[in-house]
């Protein structure tokens, strides 16, 4: 079996839906930060961004674009208390197990065991609609996102895209 070429298949199917070819995000250079302090010492959180929603939220829209909600969620929050709602990959396994896309029980058990230091009081979900204004990313929404991990003490943060 050929491995999925993902950045062609993506060009390929939003050009056949009458899109013009997708600007990509090329990064010349990324800040490189290294810890400070040991990983077992370090608070963790994470953000996934496949449309998953805490059942006291509004669902996030499927088929959005350029959604740059983001959800808090309570790092004690149980899988049974999300749904998922994203149609741009297939939800099938992330309806049978959340940590597919939102690995918290992974998290715990890395706090349990020691690896890490300990979970953030707030996990995120949001940014999962086809984000084309990758300006208002750069200038609002991560700056504010980072202030906020900043409020929770958070010293590594984690990305799960889906």
């Amino acid at each position: 079996m050929e491995p999925i070429s993902y950045v062609k298949a993506i060009n390929d199917y939003y050009q056949g839906l009458g899109y013009p070819p997708y600007k990509w995000t090329v990064n010349s250079s990324a800040p490189f930060t290294p810890l400070t302090k040991p990983l077992s010492a370090c608070r963790v959180s994470m953000l996934t961004s496949g449309g998953i929603s805490h059942h006291t939220r509004a669902p996030f829209n499927p088929t959005a674009k350029n959604d740059l909600r983001l959800d808090d969620v309570d790092s004690r929050s149980s899988p049974s208390d999300f749904e998922v709602n994203d149609s741009y990959y297939d939800t099938r396994d992330a309806r049978k197990d959340l940590n597919v896309v939102f690995p918290f029980a992974r998290l715990r058990e890395l706090a349990r065991e020691g690896v890490i230091g300990s979970i953030a009081p707030r996990l995120w979900s949001g940014f999962m609609g086809r984000i084309y204004n990758r300006s208002q990313v750069l200038e609002e929404s991560a700056p504010a996102l980072g202030r906020e991990l900043q409020r929770d003490g958070v010293d590594l943060f984690v990305l799960v895209p889906a």
